[in-house]
Formats: structure tokens, C-alpha cells, sequence
């Protein structure tokens, strides 16, 4: 029996996601929205590429939260988008409604699911999420680490002219503006980009990775970016599906963990068929501590205004 995944939100990221999941053949996947014919619309679409994809994957679209009962992993990306000027905490109060609302309906449907969230401020929400489903926090994650970390490795690679499979690189923290790319953990084939780039080039490297979500946003006008967040989210799904044990930067809620207790905070996961299998914690430097812990600060902020 195939493995089931339902993508809550129909947009861009989700129907991308539901494409990616579709062309490598993970599971059987359901696309839900709310505006009707829409979910229906691009999963039939979908659905007619497969025999030319040569992958054997059902994808089927519906207004009906009954369509996604007995998930394996429910990928949550419904939520109004951020327009350019927007900040991630003006999307916060409609976007707290909308998960709190989704995340009840999907357990109700799926109460075994491992919950993947992939909505903005991303955090907040996956705090929300794990308030809402009441699950263990090893089943509900936030994607946004891989996402951030594959930017800076797209930067790391071009500044080097390196192939990107060279390239591994650290993103912690919050998702935005506090996020904490560690480049003394970011290597090529195993060389630490600090012997490889000049501190002041990595910083402005740095800086542009955690400015990448605005910097598309402020080229699309009218969206944001969709093809690196539903691939990074993807990566998590395949991880967990196919039970990897792969190590990726995920929003995870922690428990003392890097001495935080209470938030969602990006950090080193390890990756199986449970969900979060493992939280690695790594030695941080005083300056590195600070600013994970900056980080946290201004997660707790944004829970504090929707009471999470």
C-alpha cells in the first residue's frame, strides 16, 4: 500500500510540493483548499503528467477535509502570502486563525499524521500547530532550515564556482531576519568556507541569505518564492517516508535543547519514519549563543502576540 500525503493549501508552494512528491514517486498525494476547483483543477493536471513521468502515484484534489483521512504526513502551507513591505508579523494574527482552524480539522482526519508546516512566520505557526493538534512535538516540524540553508549554499557555490553538491552549510534560529547561518559549520568537500572566503564577502553572504525570501518577493511583486520551499519541504517528506535518518535544520520545539525551553527554533534534526528522531545539539560559539538566543527572543515575541 502507497504511502499518503495531503498539502493543505493549493498555491504555489503546495501544488509545486504535490509536484515534486509526484515526479519522484514518494506517495499518493491529496491537494486541499478552500477555493473550489482549484485543489481539483492541478492535481487532475498533475495527475494526466504521470504516464508520461512513467510514476505510478494517485493525485487527487478536493475542498473536503475527509479526502486527506489516515495521512502518513500532512504538509500544511495554507495561509495569506507576504507581499512586498509586508513583514513575516503582519501576516501573524490572519495566519494564526487560518492554522488553528486547518490543524483541527486535520487531525480529526488524521490523528497518526507527522505534521510538516510550512506557513509563515513559520515558527509562530508551527507553535500554533503543536498547541492545536496536542501531538508529541516529535510529529509536528517546521520547514524552514533546509530552505535557508540551501540559499546560502547557492551563494557559497557561486562565490566559489563549486558544484552545489560540494557545498553543505548551517542555517539555525528563527525563520527571518534573526536567523543564524553558522558558516563555521558550512563546508566545501569538507573545507570550511571560512579558510575559503574573506570575512567580509561571507558576511555579505550571509546577510543576503537572510534576506532571500524579501529579495524574491521584491522581484516577483506580486508573490513570493515557491520552487526552493516546496523542494526543501519535500526533502523532509522523503526523509520521514523513506525513514533516512537524515540530519537537516528543522523548527523543532525545544525542551532545554541549546538552552531554550518552550519555542520552535531552527535546529539540527534528525530525520526518520517517527519524524523528529534525534535533536543534535553542537558546541556554539559565545557570539553563536547569542545570537541563537536573539533568535529565540524574537519568537517568543511573535507567540506572545497570538498567545501561544
Amino acid at each position: 500500500m502507497r504511502k499518503k500525503v495531503s498539502i493543505v493549501g493549493a498555491g504555489n508552494v503546495g501544488a509545486t510540493a504535490a509536484h515534486w512528491i509526484a515526479s519522484k514517486e514518494l506517495a499518493d498525494v491529496v491537494l486541499v483548499d478552500v477555493v473550489e476547483g482549484v485543489p481539483q483543477g492541478k492535481a487532475l493536471d498533475l495527475q494526466e503528467a504521470m504516464p508520461i513521468e512513467k510514476r505510478d502515484v494517485q493525485v487527487t484534489g478536493s475542498n473536503d477535509y475527509a479526502a486527506t483521512a489516515n495521512s502518513d504526513i500532512v504538509v500544511i502551507t495554507a495561509g495569506i502570502p507576504r507581499k512586498p513591505g509586508m513583514s513575516r508579523d503582519d501576516l501573524l494574527n490572519t495566519n494564526f486563525k487560518i492554522m488553528s482552524d486547518v490543524v483541527s480539522k486535520v487531525v480529526a482526519q488524521s490523528p497518526e499524521a507527522i505534521l510538516i508546516i510550512v506557513s509563515n512566520p513559520l515558527d509562530a505557526m508551527a507553535q500554533t500547530a503543536f498547541r492545536q493538534a496536542g501531538f508529541n512535538r516529535e510529529r509536528v516540524i517546521g520547514m524552514a532550515g533546509v530552505l535557508d540553508s540551501a540559499r546560502f549554499r547557492t551563494f557559497i557555490a557561486e562565490e566559489l564556482k563549486v558544484s552545489v553538491e560540494n557545498v553543505t552549510a548551517f542555517v539555525l534560529g528563527g525563520h527571518g531576519d534573526t536567523m543564524v547561518p553558522l558558516a563555521r559549520y558550512s563546508t566545501v568537500a569538507g573545507i570550511p568556507i571560512t579558510e575559503l572566503i574573506a570575512p567580509a564577502r561571507l558576511e555579505e553572504l550571509i546577510q543576503r541569505t537572510r534576506d532571500g525570501g524579501a529579495e524574491i518577493v521584491k522581484y516577483l511583486k506580486t508573490g513570493s518564492a515557491y520552487y526552493a520551499p516546496s523542494a526543501a519541504t519535500v526533502e523532509m517528506v522523503e526523509a520521514i517516508l523513506k525513514d533516512k535518518k537524515k540530519i537537516l535544520p528543522c523548527a523543532a520545539y525545544l525542551e532545554g535543547e541549546f538552552g531554550i525551553s518552550g519555542y520552535y527554533i531552527g535546529v539540527p534534526c534528525k530525520l526518520g519514519a517517527s519524524g523528529i528522531e534525534k535533536i543534535i545539539e553542537i558546541k556554539l560559539t559565545p557570539e553563536e549563543d547569542a545570537a541563537l538566543k536573539k533568535s529565540a527572543e524574537a519568537v517568543k515575541e511573535l507567540c506572545a502576540v497570538i498567545g501561544v
